[in-house]
């Protein structure tokens, strides 16, 4: 069955950062558009970054310039670079895959890894 493994995640202080890393099984990952998503106790989950087949990313606007996607099809995983964290940033970081298309949102993925907890101190 498909499985999506997140990594990385910590405690990390303000200004640091962190490298989230998610490896897939189960499914030919070059074919799959990849997400990373996020959720904050009492928060919708929300898009942070997305990434097509053709390598095309999209970035939520308050991460633009400091988080960075890519993905490596040999090793059917999927990074999350973030770099000048700061509290805000403080949640559950889920990396999904979807067949169909790019896209924020999260009713169009088909699969989710169990998350890792990012937590950013002031």
């Amino acid at each position: 069955q498909v499985q999506l493994e997140e990594s990385g995640g910590g405690l990390v202080q303000a200004g640091g950062s962190l490298r989230l890393s998610c490896a897939a099984s189960g499914l030919t990952f070059s074919n799959y558009h990849m997400g990373w998503f996020r959720q904050a106790p009492g928060k919708e989950r929300e898009s942070v970054a997305s990434i097509s087949v053709t390598g095309g990313t999209v970035y939520k606007e308050s991460v633009k310039g400091r988080f960075t996607i890519s993905r490596d099809n040999a090793k059917n995983t999927v990074f999350l670079q973030m770099n000048s964290l700061n509290p805000e940033d403080t949640a559950v970081y889920y990396c999904a895959a979807n067949w169909l298309v790019t896209s924020t949102k999260a009713e169009n993925y088909d699969y989710w890894g169990q998350g890792t907890q990012v937590t950013v101190s002031s």
